[in-house]
């Protein structure tokens, strides 16, 4: 029997690594910009162009590499970082398993420019798919300057299926915010579509943060420190008033390094315990110390898990250090049930001295005294009741003209009231086969996701200007990500007016939207936006469409006039498909008469 298991060439493991280490564009800035850290720069610029699909590049002015290491960095298992096995217990820089360079140039054009201080002269070498096209000394500056251009250009199948650009955008600025975030002390800067997007210059952990998510995050801060002998935390969490729906704002450091922990998460989350809404989520950026040696970070590729040798110590102290400092601020607040605060002397009556209160008497009070009960007079005049008592027990005799005036009076009402809300969640119609119990919240999902998707995508959309121009702020990173959404928005009624860094100055609005709900249903699109992940084939109008329609449907909860349930009612089954809410929720059940006889006759 012949030999069938070989050896496979290098490039073709090279680009079974990249399917673990590069995920996306996100997976090669993350890369990219850790090997600048660990080359000790101080200042990073990023450019991206088309959400790092065309170019993802990364300049630095850190050591730079000589020659051969330039050359030696893009084989397999090639690092700097560590030279034996016991280094990965005592790692201190962010790389250390050698297969993020020889990754990422198996799958995409890679262009490398670097010179160390000591030369005169930097080395330039570009690789297409993991074989080196030209390798050249060039004059260049001090540091690292590499740039990776068609990214999956290689494998189709796996470029096909990224992501829209808005969505592979917010990723990428997902990856810088977490290492921005991680090293205040250096500059960094990031360019999209030749945009300036982040500028960020060498500062501490809170001017860092409000420069990252803006000025407004400032005021919603929490300070945290503590200092033990198996662990130093440090960091700030949010007031519980500034709780959010979404999950975006939490941050996890472990020596520097951006990790994901459930574990610890809810260690914060029950810090807040009593202090959040039901379904709120508090924002933290909280940084821990541990000793190199009580860790392990070779889990994954990506290095965003870790396992500690004592998590249930390190629960108890996170929690209750975020709960000490929640108190300190006078965040939480300190019941005493011991104390009656009715008994609680105010400070400026603690220099008045004591006297004993006088008691005095009326003598002339008499409580078996009868008072003369004045007559009141009314404005209108009252009846007098001359039956006697009798006539409590007598029946009320009702004439048969009566009788039929009020069943009249009912069948009318009956004929009038076509549709119902029962608790306020639903609506009840009768049809001819039976009755119709609609949810009114899906229903009016259904209605508004049609309206908005015909305005947007076939009609004109209609806008109302604003009296008034509004202002919204948000943070860098979501204005970029309004802007690629602009024409989009427009369409579908939205008018801007001016854009900055930090804010969005909005004149019209579509006619559907009052001007209280702009923030929300901006805010609610912009996370909407980047959770377009499960239905990759439908596009921004259609994810503007459910994102609107769920931010301004009627609420369960929400009191409907007649006319409005009638309006429901019709508008609902005027809907190309109206069994089914834009989420894919059914909006009713129908009732037949054999169904609600079989519930009788049972």
């Amino acid at each position: 029997m012949p030999d069938i298991i070989q050896l496979l060439p290098d490039h073709v493991a090279n680009q079974i690594a990249a399917g673990e280490v590069v995920q996306r564009p996100a997976s090669v800035v993350k890369e990219l910009l850790e090997n600048a850290i660990d080359a000790g720069a101080s200042t990073i610029k990023l450019l991206v162009k088309d959400a790092g699909k065309t170019l993802i590049q990364v300049i630095d002015d850190g050591q730079g590499m000589s020659t051969t290491d330039a050359r030696m960095s893009f084989e397999r298992h090639a690092t700097s970082k560590i030279q034996k096995a016991e280094d990965l217990f005592l790692l201190s820089t962010k790389g250390f398993r050698g297969e993020a360079l020889a990754s990422i140039a198996a799958i995409a054009h890679v262009e490398l420019k670097t010179k160390p201080s000591s030369e005169e002269l930097g080395t330039c070498i570009k690789i297409e798919g993991s074989k080196i096209t030209s390798q050249e000394f060039v004059s260049t500056g001090k540091g690292t300057s590499i740039a990776v251009k068609n990214l999956f250009y290689n494998i189709p199948a796996r470029r096909n299926f990224l992501k829209s650009d808005t969505v592979e955008t917010r990723h990428i600025i997902g990856e810088f915010q977490r290492v921005v975030l991680a090293h205040p002390a250096i500059s960094f800067l990031l360019h999209h579509n030749n945009n300036e997007v982040y500028h960020l210059k060498s500062s501490n952990l809170r001017k860092r943060i409000v420069a990252v998510f803006g000025a407004k995050m400032n005021e919603k801060l929490v300070p945290i420190q503590e200092q033990t002998d198996i662990l130093t935390i440090e960091g700030f969490v949010s007031k519980p008033s500034f709780s959010k729906r979404k999950r975006g704002e939490q941050f996890f450091f472990v020596n520097n390094r951006f990790i994901k922990s459930s574990y610890l998460n809810h260690a914060v989350t029950n810090a807040f315990d009593g202090l959040l809404e039901q379904g709120s989520h508090p924002s933290y950026f909280l940084y821990l110390t541990v000793p190199t040696d009580s860790i392990d970070i070779n889990i994954h590729p990506t290095k965003t898990e870790i396992k500690f040798d004592n998590e249930k110590a390190l629960y108890a102290m996170l929690r209750a250090t975020v709960k000490h400092s929640l108190g300190q601020y006078n965040v939480a607040p300190v019941l005493d049930f011991n104390r009656d605060a009715n008994l609680d002397t105010p400070y400026h009556f603690s220099s008045k001295s004591t006297t004993t209160p006088k008691i005095s008497v009326d003598p002339d009070f008499n409580p078996f005294k009868e008072t003369e009960q004045k007559e009141i007079n009314f404005p209108f005049k009252r009846e007098k009741n001359t039956q006697s008592w009798e006539s409590l027990y007598t029946s009320v005799a009702v004439t048969d003209e009566e009788k039929q005036q009020e069943l009249f009076e009912n069948q009318q009402e009956t004929k009038t009231q076509k549709t119902f809300q029962i608790q306020r969640k639903y609506v009840l119609s009768s049809i001819k086969s039976g009755a119709v119990l609609i949810h009114q919240s899906l229903a009016h999902q259904r209605i508004l996701y049609e309206q908005f998707l015909e305005s947007i995508t076939v009609k004109e959309a209609n806008s109302q200007q604003l009296l008034f121009p509004v202002k919204i702020s948000f943070t860098s990173a979501e204005i970029e990500m309004i802007y690629t959404i602009k024409t989009e928005l427009e369409n579908a009624g939205f008018s801007f007016d001016l854009f900055t860094k930090d804010s969005v100055t909005i004149k019209g609005i579509p006619v559907s939207v009052t001007e209280s709900k702009i923030t929300n249903i901006l805010e609610e699109l912009l996370n909407d936006m980047t959770l377009e992940v499960p239905d990759t084939s439908f596009s921004h109008f259609d994810v503007m469409a459910k994102s609107f329609a769920k931010t301004l449907c009627i609420k369960t909860g929400t009191l409907l006039s007649e006319k409005e349930q009638e309006s429901l009612v019709n508008n609902l089954f005027s809907c190309k498909e109206s069994t089914i809410s834009p989420f894919g929720k059914p909006t009713f059940k129908t009732l037949t008469l054999n169904e609600i006889d079989y519930i009788f006759n049972q």
